[in-house]
């Protein structure tokens, strides 16, 4: 990286913080859910994009396809929000934008989200989302999917419950910021509380709290994907910032998963934020990091 670009990083992720912080931190489901959908849809899609609403086996969903795109190619997407907030609404620019740079169409989720609907209704709901796209035609070797944050963790999920049945998996994972340990025992969840400006040890420990229930064991490697067997997973990108509590999730994920000799890349992106490329319409590393998505996804099929 260039002196230049450091500087516009930090320049532009200085904006965002600021826009994160010009309200309290909204307190309840509900405001949560306002707020998330409020700070990611500050900038709209882009006007060539075309989307269309979709239904399916009682979910709402979205495909976009930006021009010239391979419409037989998909990205399955999951939304971040730690299972209990986040939509199609507050992730519609990241999305749209990756699948732009994956060169593909984009399936976004309103999966069903805790606590109203807590473990294992979002599986179940990523699972028929799977169906869908076989009904429609769609091979797994023509499919990606990504997410981040607990979509993240809900795409490596997905792919565990798929290998356990023996079925073919999707040609390889995005995987931004992903919570892989609910059992909460990464290091930089206490040395980079100081500087992450949205996910703190409480927090994430309400949302687990609301997203699973007691009687799970929050090791389960379907609950954390970091304790799963991960030989045989496909190949995998994996996008993090250096400013975020969850930075252990995403490396020891890489260190588990390159000792289960799963193809894999690693990134680790300085001064961003948890899920930085959701601005990407106003943060150059974001349409960077979905750029280097692109170039990752391209190379694998």
């Amino acid at each position: 990286m260039s002196d230049a670009e450091e500087q516009l990083d930090l320049t532009e992720i200085g904006a965002i913080r600021a826009l994160l912080a010009s309200r309290p931190r909204p307190v309840g489901w509900d405001e949560r859910r306002a707020r998330l959908d409020e700070v990611g849809s500050s900038w709209p899609v882009a006007g060539d994009i075309r989307c269309e609403a979709v239904a399916f086996d009682g979910l709402a969903a979205e495909w976009s396809l930006a021009p010239g795109s391979d419409g037989d190619k998909v990205l399955l997407f999951f939304h971040g929000g730690g299972y209990c907030s986040g939509s199609v609404k507050s992730h519609r620019r990241m999305v749209t934008e990756a699948g732009r740079a994956m060169g593909m169409r984009t399936l976004a989720i309103d999966y069903r989200r805790a606590p109203e609907h807590p473990f294992p209704a979002q599986h179940e709901d990523a699972l028929a989302a799977w169906r869908f796209l076989a009904r429609q035609g769609v091979a797994p070797d023509r499919i990606v999917v990504g997410g981040d944050s607990a979509g993240g963790n809900l795409s490596l999920s997905l792919v565990g419950r798929l290998r356990a049945a023996g079925e073919r998996l999707p040609y390889c994972l995005w995987l931004v910021s992903p919570w892989t340990d609910l059992s909460m025992s990464g290091a930089t969840l206490a040395t980079k509380d100081g500087v992450d400006p949205i996910i703190h040890g409480a927090y994430l420990e309400e949302l687990a709290g609301a997203y699973v229930p007691r009687d799970v064991e929050r090791r389960d490697p379907l609950i954390s994907p970091l304790f799963a067997d991960l030989r045989g997973f496909p190949p995998m990108l994996i996008q993090v910032g250096s400013a975020e509590t969850l930075l252990s999730d995403a490396t020891r994920l890489a260190e588990a998963a390159g000792a289960a000799d799963v193809k894999l890349r690693l990134e680790i992106w300085p001064h961003m934020i948890h899920a930085w490329p959701v601005w990407n319409a106003q943060l150059d590393a974001g349409r960077r990091a979905l750029a280097s998505a692109g170039n990752f996804v391209r190379d694998q099929l």
